[in-house]
Order: structure tokens, then C-alpha cells, then sequence
């Protein structure tokens, strides 16, 4: 543990900013033990990088501090990857459920990006700086149960552009979600803000002063057995962690399959869904994306069919 007062030079700054005057710790280290939830400011863990710190606090850092040399992925072919489309700036792929994206901890081997290198060795050059070194072309990320479409960039060029429609909510992208309950409204929006968990920074929650989240749905088909259940489309006009599981969560409709917000609880899960949803497996596909290309500067939309597994709980529901 490493601890220090915050001097008065860095009253009002940033607390992600202040630690990394203080430790010399870069950006991407930074950003590594706030994500982990192991910075505190006196007992209270930090769950916004936005917060601001004032003279004379106390900032915590939970563990060892020592720079983190992150290795770069090797290719590796064994790693199969969907490719739906492939040009000379952009690779559209269809992710499949239980992949990670990209190397991280706990997950050193056997991600996307590995056999993204096996298949496309061009993009090793995308991993140019400490941030980006273990993600080349990555710009947008799904969880490791979610499955669905990713756009990788495969020059500096489209990776600045397709960055730019993330930050700017130009690109579309769009989910096919089935919830617990009957969702009563045909559609809707849930605006709430999303910020991490004092108790368990790994877990999002809503709360005020989160960052703006936003989630339009419209529901696709109702299901009454074996239990009431919800087929709904889900389009992002935000793209913050965990989004649609918390949003879905939080007004009553958690995704089926979501253990960790509320859709696998065991006393109400139906025995039918276990051979479709194995544990860690949420009911949750990216549908649809919509984006500028890069080069042409034209809109592009790709659509992946939901994958078998998905598709064959649909059929037994009555």
C-alpha cells in the first residue's frame, strides 16, 4: 500500500491526473488500478476518475505500484475468428460467446486479438504506444459472454475515425437482449447515470453523479412460459461498461443468464435454459452496427444472426 497527502498545488485537479503526478505512474497504469478499484481518497474507494481532490486528502493505493511491462500479443492461430468483412482500413468481426477481446488480467492468452494477429499481422503495428500495445486496432470492446459484431481499424487513420463516431455517438450499435418479466411498454429510454460500486468498484451501478448512460429499447416478442420472459432490441446511445445489464437490471427486467446482475437466480431459472445458457452466458447479442467508413466516408451496416445457442432457447420458449 502507498499512501500521500494531496498538496495544494493539485487542489481541483482530476483525481486520475493526480496520481499520475504524484507516482509517475502513466495513463494506462493509472487507469489499471482505478479500474481495479485500489485507489482510495481516506476510506472511500474512488469509482469515478472525474472526481476531484482537494488539499490535505489522504490518496490511497491498494498493492504493489511497480510499473507493469505489458507484453505484446503473439499471433496465434488457433484462436478461430468470425470475419464478416474485411477491407484495407476496417475487419468486422462476429465475436462468439466466451471469447475476450483483449488481453488483460486473467486473460494473458487466447483472446481476440491473438488470433486477430494470426489472421491480420499488419495490426502488431497498431500497438504503437503503452496504451494500445496488447489491443492493436481494438476501439470498442464486448464482454467476454456477449457475443455479436466489433469493428477493428487497421491504420492509424480509421482507428482516429472510428474513435471519433464512439465519441461523438455516430456509430449505431444495436442488441438483441431477453429479459426476466413482462416488459409492459412497447419501448422506451433509460437515461441514468452509471458509476462503480464503493463496496465492489468491478461493478457498475446506477448512481447520481455517474457518468450519463443512455439506452433506448423497444420490445420484439413477449413469452409467457416456462416462466414470463422478454425479447427486446437495444440500441446504445452511450457506451459505458456493463450498460445494458445494469440499465435492464435496474428497472426490474435483468437479462436472462446475467449472474451477475440479477438473471440467473437459481430458485427461478427454468431447467430448459441450462443446455443454452451455460453459466457466464447472458441472454445478450450485438445485432447490428452502423458506421461511417473510414476511407469512402459512406454508412455501412453489418447485422450477425443470432448464434445458435440463442436461437435455439428462442424455440422451446412458448
Amino acid at each position: 500500500m502507498a499512501e500521500w497527502e494531496i498538496p495544494a498545488a493539485l487542489e481541483g485537479e482530476r483525481v486520475d491526473r493526480a496520481l499520475a503526478l504524484i507516482t509517475g505512474l502513466s495513463r494506462r497504469e493509472v487507469n489499471d488500478v482505478l479500474d481495479a478499484g485500489r485507489v482510495r481518497v481516506g476510506r472511500r474507494a474512488v469509482t469515478s476518475r472525474s472526481r476531484k481532490v482537494r488539499a490535505g486528502e489522504h490518496l490511497i493505493v491498494d498493492g504493489d505500484l511497480e510499473p507493469e511491462v505489458v507484453p505484446a500479443p503473439a499471433a496465434d492461430p488457433d484462436v478461430d475468428v468470425p470475419v464478416l468483412y474485411q477491407d484495407e482500413a476496417v475487419i468486422v468481426v462476429d465475436k462468439p460467446a466466451g471469447l475476450v477481446v483483449h488481453p488483460g488480467n486473467g486473460n494473458r492468452e487466447g483472446t481476440l486479438v491473438h488470433g486477430l494477429l494470426a489472421r491480420f499481422p499488419d495490426l502488431a503495428a497498431l500497438g504503437d504506444d503503452e496504451k494500445t500495445v496488447d489491443r492493436p486496432g481494438i476501439v470498442h470492446r464486448l464482454d467476454k459472454g456477449t457475443s455479436g459484431l466489433l469493428v477493428v481499424a487497421r491504420t492509424p487513420e480509421a482507428r482516429r475515425s472510428l474513435i471519433g463516431q464512439l465519441s461523438d455517438r455516430t456509430m449505431g450499435r444495436e442488441y438483441l437482449a431477453l429479459v426476466f418479466g413482462r416488459v409492459d411498454a412497447d419501448g422506451g429510454l433509460i437515461d441514468a447515470p452509471l458509476g462503480r460500486s464503493d463496496a465492489d468498484p468491478s461493478r457498475i451501478r446506477v448512481q447520481s453523479g455517474g457518468r450519463p448512460a443512455r439506452t433506448r429499447y423497444d420490445v420484439r416478442t413477449r413469452y409467457e412460459e416456462p416462466v414470463p420472459t422478454t425479447l427486446i432490441g437495444c440500441k446504445l446511445e452511450t457506451g459505458r461498461t456493463h450498460q445494458i445489464r445494469v440499465h435492464l437490471s435496474s428497472i426490474g427486467h435483468p437479462v436472462v443468464g446475467d449472474e451477475r446482475y440479477g438473471g440467473r437466480n437459481k430458485s427461478s431459472w427454468p431447467d430448459l435454459f441450462e443446455p443454452f445458457l451455460p453459466f457466464g452466458r447472458p441472454f445478450l447479442h450485438a445485432a447490428a452496427l452502423v458506421f461511417d467508413h473510414p476511407v469512402t466516408h459512406r454508412a455501412v451496416r453489418f447485422e450477425a444472426p443470432v448464434p445458435t445457442d440463442l436461437a435455439g432457447l428462442l424455440s422451446v420458449l412458448g
